[in-house]
């Protein structure tokens, strides 16, 4: 791999995670757009995506890990923290963008 390849890898990596953390910064400082349940609930699981998110990055594994030699045990355990993430990342962008197009509509008006 090139070094301007790894350059540019490095670049989309930090401008991700720079709009995730600035998306769990609205949600934790800011009054939340979306229903009240979503928002806590993406306040409970937002530490805890960007810890598993980190460890699937740094170990490149699969996010989804699954085994047809698995049990219902073993898989409802990969595929929680999966399911949880995911919504959590979805509800959390859905969150700032939102915040985002309300102040930029009380801006103009």
């Amino acid at each position: 791999m090139s070094s301007k390849s790894k350059g540019l890898i490095l670049i989309q990596r930090v401008l991700i995670w720079t709009l995730y953390f600035f998306s769990g910064f609205i949600l934790y400082s800011e009054k939340g757009i979306l229903p009240s349940k979503l928002i806590t609930f993406s306040r409970i699981i937002y530490p805890l995506s960007v810890f598993w998110l980190q460890i699937r990055i740094k170990k490149r594994t699969n996010f989804l890990p699954i085994d047809s030699k698995m049990t219902t045990s073993q898989l409802w355990f990969n595929l929680l923290p999966v399911i949880a993430s995911l919504l959590t990342v979805i509800f959390s962008l859905t969150n700032v963008f939102l915040y985002i197009f309300g102040k930029s509509i009380h801006s103009y008006t």
